[in-house]
């Protein structure tokens, strides 16, 4: 069982929580954890977070509440701090950045698909990596972004990390260009180009991986350093 350590919002939807797993053997970024929660009448319900941090401590996950989900009303806006939680995890291998990989990398991010990615661009910091991160992140409104201040301090102060968002609903004051989704003039602006042979991982809503993918196998980069993760109800 794991112990919620602290609780935070990261926009008015998401919260983080900090859970503290007893013999947690460390993982990789990109990884996730299971969650299940058990009612009083025994009915179970089981769902799927990334980790959000990296390295050693508290192992973070960031929850988008879903009005009709069953297991992210509760953990956004009912688990306090002291609570337990049947957790399982570390999870996941494929959809995994390793520190001692040399390639530069394009991280392109849907909504609350930022968190594993997040851990990535942590796990850069901690290792002091020199790989070259690009991170393109779409989200519908400013109001939306998970680590804004976090991010913008990285990419202020990390010349090896650069940041843009994609705003699909509403952009702040002074923003360059309306509202709009992310495509192939995005892509091949933000990104790394093929010729550069960068890790790709993508992560957001179905339709926005599948569209995303298809975009970076269209430009030309090679399907298999293309890695993806997809999320559905929560």
């Amino acid at each position: 069982m794991a112990t919620v350590r602290s609780a935070h919002w990261e926009t008015g939807s998401a919260r983080t929580l900090a859970l503290d797993i007893p013999d947690w053997p460390g993982h990789l970024p990109g990884q996730h954890i299971d969650i299940r929660l058990t009612a009083e009448d025994g009915y179970q319900a089981q769902r799927s977070y990334s980790i959000a941090s990296a390295g050693p401590g508290a192992v973070e996950i960031s929850v988008q509440r879903l009005e009709d989900g069953e297991v992210s009303p509760y953990l956004a806006d009912v688990v306090e701090t002291g609570d337990q939680i049947e957790v399982r995890g570390p999870v996941g291998g494929w959809f995994v950045w390793r520190s001692e990989s040399t390639a530069p990398v394009t991280l392109v991010a849907g909504g609350s698909g930022i968190v594993p990615l997040m851990a990535m661009i942590r796990a850069r910091g901690l290792a002091a990596g020199r790989q070259p991160f690009r991170l393109i992140y779409s989200v519908r409104t400013p109001g939306d972004v998970l680590y804004a201040d976090e991010l913008r301090r990285r990419a202020r102060e990390d010349a090896g990390l650069d940041v843009h968002f994609v705003y699909t609903r509403a952009v702040p004051d002074g923003w360059p260009v309306p509202p709009g989704r992310i495509g192939v003039a995005t892509l091949n602006t933000h990104g790394w180009p093929p010729d550069f042979e960068p890790d790709c991982f993508v992560c957001g809503p179905t339709t926005f991986v599948e569209t995303a993918a298809d975009i970076l196998v269209a430009l030309g980069h090679d399907p298999k350093r293309i890695r993806t993760e997809r999320f559905g109800g929560a």
